[in-house]
């Protein structure tokens, strides 16, 4: 069991191996199909209708990808739209954010039904994608080598067939060799089988990992099963010793039950001849009675009457004791046996348990015979297992020593698999990084040489032959351009140095930092100069017609202020005038006055109100109590209607808070105010409703509905 655990854990540590290797090639995988190009900046821009990459969306047979991906060509990294709307707003948006060239394929389309031809397999076939890409892969077929292409392209010359090897033929072109660029396709298949494969090691590293459970709870099983076992040979052992005490112990009582009944049987024995001789005894005295009795009775004799009472006396007491004894005997009898009948009986129940005892006794004297041979041979056995025993404690001494080296050369070990599986992880990961790292390089190459080949036509060769490092560099001999630049010949307009990457490096990044500083080659800039001309001289015009109309509008406000400070000073000083004659008849021997908080500067100036009724010394409104503060601005507005009076006034319960020699005084001012205005008070003060020459109400009618009730009170006083 525990060789099975070494092996459940060896093959763990190896799955979980293989699971980070997987891991790391699905990472590297995965980064090397996400490359940033134009195709992914369209699919990142998440139109309507656009489906991602096609290489995303299509399901190939195992062993065909290489085939597929060098039917499909560039058109593995294209853009899967739905329809060919969605097609071509994705073209609009690809030029409008200057993407880069894209292609795109419609997924929408029914491909049509292949031809069979012997030898290979339609790639339409090996291949689950949109009708779309079906429809591209329509009249390509797949072929296992070269060799059967060959014959399937003479016997159909108009086909396109691939190899497995990624080779091409068509009517015209026939494309083929090694060191090709993986396709998209390619990489997405060898990821998701990557994927899959770490899924199904992951499962394994579960089940095997599940497994060691399982072993490892079988071997504590086991484990516990042998100490239950130990543990039950041990009590069998002390159950016979109890058995062999117990049988020593019956052995014991047999014995003492088997003299007790001898003793017993010696006294029942006796007690029947006690009893004979008494039965004896008795039945001599019965004929001496009736010998007695039968006997003639002698003459009485008086003189002797005394010695016949005395022996009669005397053969009474006799017969009296003698009856004692008899009765003494009979008890005697009966006592011996009743314990005679409990002796029987008792005997018969020992002579059962002796023969239950007997058979028992059997067995266990076989049980005995049994352990008395076994201990006839223990002393033999003792000295085998004592020799046993030293030569064991003697292997255990040097197992226990071999036992403590190895715990040291396992801890060492176990140490030592620390540090490597710490340096594993190192490795793996640094090798993890050089995996996406040189994905990434190759990924880099080729979309260098895609560049180079889309921008300058150059394929890879003529890039190394022409513009390789061993080639000289040209330098530009210019006085501007020789700036820092030390040449030893420069007379020549087309002079060369060596390759030098850093100095190669530093004119790149000058040069593009010069082009970047010149910009985008703009083919409209004069028509745009012009335009911008017109505008910033029409801008021009605009903005000094503003100026002059704010110098305008800072004089007309210059003007404004003078005047409104004017204007405001007059009715401040009116209001304050108008306020000294109101308030004395509001507050009768009081003194208030309204001043203003910043008098340098009339605009921006507050107005405080300073009350002092009569009697108390309180000058600030806020200190007041209601009715006063409300009295006091009644006595504020009062101030300002008489300075600039208005045609009418409407006041909303102004006097809600006055008392009744308040509300006479504010009356007497409503009096003097109605003089030169119309006066429209909402009021419940009924001595304000006595003074008023029209009364309006609301009230309810009998259905419910309210009405506006109007009521001339003068007139009806005049008639």
């Amino acid at each position: 069991l525990q060789a099975e655990i070494e092996q459940l854990r060896d093959d763990l540590h190896a799955a979980e191996r293989e699971r980070d290797a997987l891991a790391a090639r699905n990472s590297a995988l995965s980064l090397a199909v996400d490359q940033k190009d134009g195709s992914s900046a369209l699919v990142g821009a998440k139109l309507a209708g656009i489906r991602g990459l096609v290489a995303e969306h299509i399901r190939i047979e195992p062993g065909f990808e290489a085939a597929i991906a060098a039917a499909l060509g560039s058109l593995a990294d294209a853009v899967l739209a739905d329809t060919a709307d969605s097609a071509f707003d994705a073209l609009a948006e690809s030029a409008a954010k200057d993407f880069g060239r894209v292609e795109v394929v419609v997924a929408d389309g029914t491909a049509p039904a292949a031809k069979k031809v012997d030898g290979v397999r339609a790639a339409a076939d090996v291949v689950e994608a949109p009708g779309g890409v079906l429809g591209l892969l329509a009249g390509v077929y797949v072929a296992d080598d070269l060799d059967a292409a060959r014959a399937a392209y003479r016997s159909i010359g108009d086909a396109t067939f691939v190899t497995r090897q990624g080779d091409v033929l068509t009517r015209f072109v026939l494309r083929g060799g090694s060191g090709a660029k993986r396709s998209r396709v390619e990489l997405v298949a060898e990821r998701d089988a990557a994927a899959t494969k770490l899924a199904t090691v992951t499962t394994q590293i579960e089940r095997t990992k599940f497994a060691l459970a399982e072993k490892r709870g079988a071997l504590e099983t086991a484990k516990t099963g042998a100490a239950a076992a130990l543990a039950a040979l041990r009590e069998y052992d002390a159950a016979l010793a109890a058995q062999s005490e117990q049988l020593s112990r019956f052995r014991i009582q047999l014995e003492a039950a088997q003299a007790e009944w001898e003793r017993l049987s010696s006294a029942v024995e006796v007690s029947a001849e006690a009893v004979r001789e008494a039965e004896v005894v008795v039945e001599k005295a019965k004929s001496d009675r009736a010998a007695f009795e039968s006997a003639p009775k002698p003459m009485l004799d008086a003189s002797a009457r005394d010695g016949v009472l005395a022996e009669v006396e005397a053969a009474r007491a006799a017969e009296l004791e003698l009856r004692i004894q008899l009765e003494t005997i009979r008890e005697r009898v009966r006592a011996e046996r009743a314990r005679a009948e409990s002796l029987a009986q008792q005997l018969i129940a020992e002579r059962e348990a002796a023969e239950e005892q007997a058979r028992l006794t059997v067995i266990r004297q076989r049980q005995v015979a049994a352990a008395n041979q076994v201990i006839a041979a223990l002393p033999a056995v003792l000295d085998s297992v004592d020799r046993s025993v030293s030569e064991a404690r003697l292997r255990l001494a040097a197992r226990e020593s071999e036992r403590s080296a190895q715990n040291e050369e396992l801890a060492t070990l176990r140490r030592e698999e620390v540090s490597l599986r710490e340096r594993l992880f190192a490795i793996s990961e640094n090798v993890h990084g050089l995996e996406m790292q040189i994905y990434e390089k190759k990924l880099h190459l080729s979309t260098l040489l895609e560049r180079a080949g889309e921008e300058l036509g150059l394929v890879e060769d003529v890039l190394v032959a022409e513009y390789g490092p061993e080639v000289p560099v040209p330098v530009d001999t210019r006085p501007e351009a020789l700036e820092g630049q030390e040449l030893e010949d420069a007379s020549s307009a087309s002079a060369t140095v060596p390759f030098v990457r850093i100095e190669q490096q530093a004119r790149l990044a000058a040069a593009e930092r010069k082009l970047a500083q010149l910009g985008r080659v703009n083919p409209l800039a004069l028509e745009e100069f012009d335009a911008l001309e017109q505008r910033h001289k029409f801008l021009t015009e605009q903005l000094t017609d503003l100026t002059n109309t704010r110098k305008d509008l800072l004089t007309i406000i210059e003007e404004i202020d003078e005047k409104m400070q004017d204007i405001f000073g007059s009715a401040f000083e009116d209001t304050k005038a108008a306020f000294n004659q109101v308030f004395p008849i509001l507050f009768p021997g009081g003194t208030g006055s309204i001043h203003l908080t910043d008098p340098e500067n009339m605009l921006t100036t507050g107005i405080e109100v300073t009350v002092k009724p009569a009697g108390k010394k309180i000058e600030r409104l806020s200190l007041l109590s209601g009715g006063e503060r409300s009295l006091a601005a009644v006595a504020l507005l009062i101030a300002i209607f008489k300075a600039r009076p208005s045609p009418f006034y409407i006041m909303d319960e102004v006097e809600a808070a006055l008392d009744d020699a308040n509300l006479g005084r504010l009356l007497t001012i409503f009096e003097d105010l109605r003089q030169t205005s119309q006066l429209i008070v909402i009021t419940h003060q009924k001595r304000t409703m006595e003074i008023a020459d029209a009364l309006y109400g609301v009230s309810m009618r009998a259905d419910g509905i309210s009405a506006v009730v109007g009521q001339r009170v003068n007139t009806e006083k005049a008639s």
